[in-house]
């Protein structure tokens, strides 16, 4: 009887463990980009395009999960600048850092996203924004501050030099 309950326990376990990855799995999958994460996808126009409309932004205040004019976070304008152009990328900071293709930050080009840690001691990626401008040493990004809301910064900046993480390409 007693290894009876103890298999019981031991499948019930392992179910809820299975049950849960699997929400993971297709939340993942939902979130996936529309378009093939190469370069030669998308013109420099769209990619223009991209930036013009978050630049319509600026000066929007910060406001946690925020999409629209009223109120936006840094992930939510990434993902409603992209969207405009028919990109669906995922909605959180988290899951757009593990998406697209790492790059150099010498590298970088219009449209690339820019990964930062901005909690004391920790380097974990919590804040994103999209770059506006590059010539070599200048590294211009335009994202959502709490503070500020939306602005442009440059990379050079000390805060967000000691913040940067990583750099990806979306497109």
């Amino acid at each position: 009887m007693r290894k009876i309950i103890l298999l019981l326990i031991l499948i019930i376990g392992f179910t809820s463990c299975k049950s849960s990855k699997r929400v993971v799995t297709k939340k993942s999958k939902t979130t996936t980009t529309k378009r093939p994460a190469a370069p030669t996808t998308v013109s420099s126009k769209e990619i223009k395009n991209i930036i013009d409309y978050a630049k319509t932004f600026e000066g929007t205040r910060y406001k946690y999960g925020g999409t629209t004019k009223r109120g936006m976070d840094c992930s939510g304008l990434v993902v409603t600048a992209f969207k405009k152009e028919h990109i669906v990328l995922p909605r959180t900071t988290a899951d757009l850092s593990k998406r697209g293709e790492w790059i150099d930050v010498k590298d970088v080009q219009e449209g690339d996203l820019l990964f930062f840690a901005t909690k004391k001691n920790s380097r974990k990626v919590n804040h994103v924004g999209i770059v506006t401008k590059t010539r070599p040493g200048h590294v211009e990004f335009i994202h959502s501050t709490t503070s500020r809301g939306v602005i442009t910064s440059k990379l050079s900046e000390r805060y967000w030099y000691l913040a940067y993480v990583q750099a990806r390409r979306m497109l």
